[in-house]
């Protein structure tokens, strides 16, 4: 019982430190409180992300206890243990990674409030903390430095700081451009985990160069080598970020602490008893394809069949879900089973059109390729003029302008001349010239709810029928019913049509092609 109540007593002790941390106070050089600390808050947000499945662990967590914790207990240590922790990390590192109380602060921020954001913090390591660790090493640079972008953005891409800063890194508009990092209407490149670390590690060489100090480094990061320079001077020339570290602006007096604490804690989670929540995606399971053309992510994920939230998720620059077609090669971050779903079905993908647009289209080719046949309609008893035009799908104009009609009224028995797509006309001339066929025989079928296949000739087809169909002599169309979760790619594996093209082909699809539940859509089959 003695032993619990000391362990209660700690644990508010601590609590109540923490709640310090959000009050105005300013202690003495070597410890200092922000009101609404932007370290805190980056932290925060990721409570708002949708990166997590749910709000479980990646593994049993028991699995790797190292202590016998119970679930959810929470441990504690002495101050000396926090400093001989901190010294053996500080063995391998160019980072004076000191324990003092500006230190223990964050420390305690970290392992005790904010428990359950460091275990979400722990996924989102294991996606981009490889990839920081191939750019910092292509640069030469301490592979620490990975864990600035923990203080900087709590590792959300879409972080963007009160002052304007944004992704990873926390770049700002003008030295992200200085780097290289397009901000446009469509593209942030500082949202992108692969420019933006590349430009991270360019301006972490350029700083070093600068100072000559790690810990200058950091702090030049977060106030700009300006201010740093300011601050230097302010304190009389001093050479070390303790010594000018009364001189600088409060957020970065906080700054190098926290990453001191970040580096304890990302070292020693288990003995904290803190353990991963697994994010959606991991960086060894993505891969990057170049694209030059303009495409909807819509395009994509119907295309290749992937989760729409997949596609925000690994390509957070893009604001419009959309590629656009200027400028150089840009690139598409994907899940590495779908890279080849990609390449096959590209030219799908990029003339990938919408359900509106598709029907238009479909209208105007039928219009353009189907000569009109002329009928004769007997005015019945209560029939009108928009009646007539509804029944035969053209306007009442057209209908008065077809026979010479002044007014609006329609005399009972009159017989109209009416003008109506001719089918068999069309299908007629699609057989007799091959070109046509090659180009939209199919497109030229009108649907029907009657209409269950139509058979072609071979030498018809022979440019959209997949060699996976075998055939006799003739291929037959089958209307496919779509159903609720349905994609190009599921259609196309059922039928064995071997790509996504093929498919849109024989539908006379383009651009943004949007499949919807009860809808039809033309596949090739071989017949019996």
């Amino acid at each position: 019982m003695l032993k619990l109540f000391k362990n209660c007593l700690f644990v508010l002790f601590c609590l109540k430190g923490i709640t310090a941390f959000s009050s105005n106070k300013i202690g003495d050089s070597t410890h200092v409180y922000i009101q609404e600390d932007p370290i805190v808050a980056m932290l925060d947000s990721l409570q708002l992300t949708k990166y997590f499945e749910c709000n479980s662990y990646l593994s049993d967590s028991c699995l790797f206890d190292m202590a016998n914790y119970k679930t959810g207990f929470i441990p504690y240590f002495d101050e000396l243990v926090y400093e001989a922790r901190l010294a053996k990390l500080d063995e391998r590192t160019p980072f004076d990674l000191i324990y003092n109380s500006a230190v223990k602060a964050y420390i305690d921020m970290y392992s005790l409030r904010k428990r359950v954001l460091v275990s979400r913090l722990i996924g989102m390591s294991q996606i981009y903390f490889p990839m920081f660790e191939e750019k910092l090493a292509k640069y030469e640079l301490p592979l620490e430095l990975k864990y600035l972008a923990i203080v900087e953005s709590a590792l959300n891409p879409n972080a963007i700081s009160q002052s304007g800063a944004g992704g990873l890194w926390q770049f700002m508009y003008p030295t992200g451009k200085m780097y290289g990092l397009e901000v446009n209407s469509y593209v942030d490149d500082r949202r992108d985990p692969l420019k933006s670390t590349e430009a991270a590690c360019r301006y972490f060489k350029y700083l070093y160069k600068m100072f000559g100090d790690w810990q200058m480094v950091l702090a030049a990061y977060n106030c700009g080598p300006g201010a740093l320079s300011k601050a230097i001077r302010r304190s009389g020339n001093k050479k070390t970020y303790w010594e000018i570290r009364p001189y600088l602006p409060l957020e970065t007096q906080g700054y190098v602490p926290a990453f001191i604490a970040v580096n304890y804690l990302m070292n020693f989670t288990k003995e904290h008893n803190i353990y991963p929540i697994a994010a959606k995606q991991c960086y060894f399971y993505a891969d990057t394809v170049h694209v030059k053309q303009a495409f909807t992510f819509e395009a994509v994920a119907q295309t290749i069949d992937i989760p729409m939230e997949d596609l925000l998720f690994l390509n957070p620059a893009y604001k419009l879900r959309r590629i656009p077609g200027y400028g150089n090669y840009r690139h598409l971050y994907l899940p590495a089973n779908k890279t080849g779903a990609f390449i096959n079905n590209e030219t799908a993908i990029y003339s990938y059109k919408k359900n509106e647009e598709l029907s238009r289209d479909s209208i105007m080719l039928l219009a353009m390729q189907t000569a009109p046949a002329k009928k004769y309609h007997k005015v019945k008893k209560g029939e009108n003029l928009q009646k007539i035009a509804s029944k035969y799908q053209c306007s009442a104009a057209d209908i008065k302008n077809w026979n010479k009609i002044k007014g609006n009224a329609v005399k009972t028995g009159t017989k109209l001349v009416v003008f109506v797509p001719n089918q068999k006309s069309a299908l007629k001339s699609v057989a007799s010239n091959k070109h046509t066929a090659k180009l939209s025989a199919d497109s030229l079928l009108v649907k029907s709810d009657t209409l269950k296949t139509e058979t072609f000739s071979v030498e018809a087809t022979s440019s959209m029928v997949n060699a996976n169909i075998k055939l006799d002599k003739n291929a037959k169309v089958v209307y496919h019913v779509i159903q609720k979760g349905d994609t190009l790619w599921h259609i196309t594996n059922k039928y064995k049509m071997g790509s996504v093209d093929e498919l849109m082909r024989i539908n006379n699809f383009s651009k943004d092609y949007k499949l919807i539940p009860g809808g039809k859509i033309k596949v090739l089959v071989a017949s019996n």
